[in-house]
């Protein structure tokens, strides 16, 4: 065989007579470190305040929806927010999430405004919430319980209304 007809042809390693040049015809053996995907590799975890801040904007974003929270969480929360330093207006009001590892459960409290239909308010605040927690954070929702605290009347006095997200 000429040099040429060697060159081309492969080359088992160790062979005799083989070719220094024909070792760049061969993959070269790679070994992953770890295996796997690396997108794979460790965990992620999801705190409770990050599922509840999620929930409670998706819940304020249904119409019907005055506000989140019981009268007393309410109350607490306006003193806090008045308060110089104190803490911003919590999106988080009213929400409960218990988060496990691939599932999370929720309960809401809220205030529906006076005339809507109550049941379709609820409806709508599960669906909402249930899109918004399962597309950002990938967990399962199971459950979400809704707690109707009150009912705005269209001539109380309005507290702070809580801004919706548009």
């Amino acid at each position: 065989m000429s040099d040429m007809t060697r060159q081309s042809q492969p080359v088992r390693p160790g062979s005799e007579g083989e070719d220094p040049r024909s070792t760049q015809l061969r993959k070269p053996n790679v070994t992953r470190r770890g295996g796997g995907d690396p997108a794979d590799r460790g965990r992620t975890t999801i705190a409770d305040g990050v599922v509840e801040k999620i929930a409670g904007l998706a819940a304020r974003d249904v119409l019907g929806v005055h506000t989140m929270g019981s009268g007393f969480s309410r109350t607490f929360g306006a003193v806090r927010d008045r308060v110089p330093g104190g803490a911003s207006k919590s999106v988080s009001r009213g929400v409960k999430a218990e988060v496990g590892e691939v599932q999370t459960a929720l309960d809401l409290e809220i205030v529906v405004e006076y005339g809507v239909s109550i049941g379709e308010v609820a409806r709508a605040v599960r669906e909402n919430v249930v899109a918004a927690v399962e597309r950002m954070t990938g967990l399962e929702v199971v459950e979400v319980n809704i707690a109707v605290t009150d009912v705005k009347l269209p001539d109380e006095e309005e507290e702070e209304p809580e801004p919706r997200l548009q």
